[in-house]
């Protein structure tokens, strides 16, 4: 039986394009950067204050900086997944072909753009 699976409108294609997949790469990078960020605001929360005895100062310094690193990260990663899509978007429609290239094309201007405001 090789019948379809889905009803698909007449010269849709099977698979999601770039921009439809912007979305769920968008999402998912915030998601990580936020767990990564958080772990990252615990280890560090813990360390600068392993010298204070359990409390709510030492609750609420740990807290802020778990949210406080989530946030960074997850603004960060999220910066960096909004850019690398808008140019796969762009470079895809420019050229009109969806291949590999497009997708070296976006990591290297992604790149080179967030690394121009950086000092070396």
């Amino acid at each position: 039986q090789d019948t379809d699976e889905f009803i698909l409108p007449t010269g849709a294609n099977k698979t999601r394009g770039r921009f439809e997949l912007a979305f769920f790469t968008i999402g998912g990078c915030c998601m990580t950067g936020a767990a990564f960020g958080a772990l990252n605001g615990l280890r560090l929360g813990l360390k600068e204050t392993q010298n204070m005895a359990w409390s709510k100062p030492r609750n609420v310094q740990i807290l802020n900086m778990v949210t406080r690193q989530g946030a960074l990260w997850a603004n960060t990663l999220g910066s960096l997944a909004l850019l690398y899509s808008a140019f796969g978007v762009i470079i895809e429609k420019t050229r009109g072909a969806e291949d590999d290239l497009n997708t070296v094309a976006a990591g290297t201007l992604t790149g080179m753009l967030y690394k121009s405001t950086g000092r070396v």
